[in-house]
């Protein structure tokens, strides 16, 4: 029980959490309505705070968003509707990522130009995401959500491929040219690296690529409500050549940013449904910080592996449904 003395925001949370589910059993006892039970509402918000809870310690241990467990499960084996799930998709992506890169802001690692710069692309791709992800829901209705479906579950392989591949990350990327907007814009900086005792200076480079694939990733997590945890770090780290730990810390405050943008058109739209949102917010608040002081005991090489396996048998239940959605053939996957 040392974690609740160290960490007293938790205790504080967990008490809160308590008090909120015992209102709430009270509220349970009042007369049904037509539409749902005060007891099938309380069971939603417990479940959806325990599993909430549990993917933040799974994504904090395995280093990627929330957002990447949470949606894809969700539209994989619930019926719920596809904008509420890709509105609340984009909270857990965001508290996700500023809960685990906590620690990183606190030892000053976040480079404040990097995260003004890539923030612009990132915010006007997730809002482009986001109205595009609205508008094909009013348009196409079912089709639209089967499509989602499909092309989500072949993105989905995508990321376990890069999480399988990806092994060519840097902690200190050598940079043998810096391009002139970079310089103009100053983009470099520098931190206190514990591990070596001294200031290490970096510079950061293809600025303008990075811009291009900001923007990529923005539409990419507005419009599905993925966040964009697992490509911010490699954009920052393989292609800018900008340090993993900073990249890392920046990666946060964006997604924060972006998905803090994605978010309007859906709540414009009536997506975001807070008795829905909140219990999924406070399960990555409390899960973050669990996750963070169970990944220093624990060997985070089996985490990912098992984060794997869940993204490529999501991936095929998208890809299933979202057939299914197109053709009207019932496919016999799990």
């Amino acid at each position: 029980m040392n974690i609740f003395r160290r960490v007293p925001e938790l205790t504080l949370l967990i008490v809160l959490a308590a008090t909120s589910y015992v209102a709430m059993a009270i509220f349970a006892e009042l007369p049904s309505t037509e539409i749902l039970s005060g007891r099938f509402v309380i069971g939603i918000i417990v479940a959806s705070f325990l599993f909430s809870t549990a993917i933040a310690i799974i994504a904090v241990v395995a280093g990627v968003g929330g957002g990447v467990l949470f949606t894809p499960i969700m539209m994989g084996f619930t019926g719920i509707d596809t904008l509420i799930i890709r509105a609340t998709g984009l909270v857990v992506a965001m508290f996700s990522g500023l809960i685990s890169t906590g620690p990183f802001m606190r030892a000053g690692l976040s480079n404040v130009r990097i995260v003004f710069f890539c923030a612009i692309p990132i915010s006007v791709g997730a809002l482009a995401g986001a109205f595009s992800a609205v508008a094909l829901s009013e348009h196409m209705g079912e089709k639209g959500d089967a499509i989602v479906r499909l092309l989500l579950g072949l993105i989905l392989v995508f990321i376990a491929v890069m999480f399988i591949v990806g092994g060519a990350k840097s902690e200190y990327p050598e940079v043998k040219h810096v391009d002139g907007l970079s310089k103009r814009i100053g983009l470099a900086g520098s931190y206190w690296e514990e591990s070596l005792q001294r200031r290490v200076d970096y510079p950061a480079t293809r600025s303008a690529l990075g811009f291009f694939l900001f923007s990529l990733v923005g539409f990419t997590g507005g419009f599905f409500g993925l966040g964009g945890g697992w490509a911010v770090v490699p954009v920052l780290n393989m292609v800018m050549l900008v340090p993993l730990k900073v990249s890392a810390a920046c990666s946060g405050v964006l997604l924060a940013i972006g998905n803090a943008v994605a978010i309007w058109p859906y709540i414009l739209y009536g997506s975001l449904i807070s008795l829905f949102v909140v219990p999924w917010m406070l399960g990555q608040v409390i899960g973050g910080i669990m996750g963070a002081h169970i990944l220093a005991k624990i060997k985070a090489g089996f985490v990912r592996k098992v984060l794997i396996v869940l993204i490529m048998a999501t991936s095929v239940k998208l890809v299933t449904r979202g057939v299914e959605g197109l053709t009207g053939i019932d496919l016999p996957v799990f």
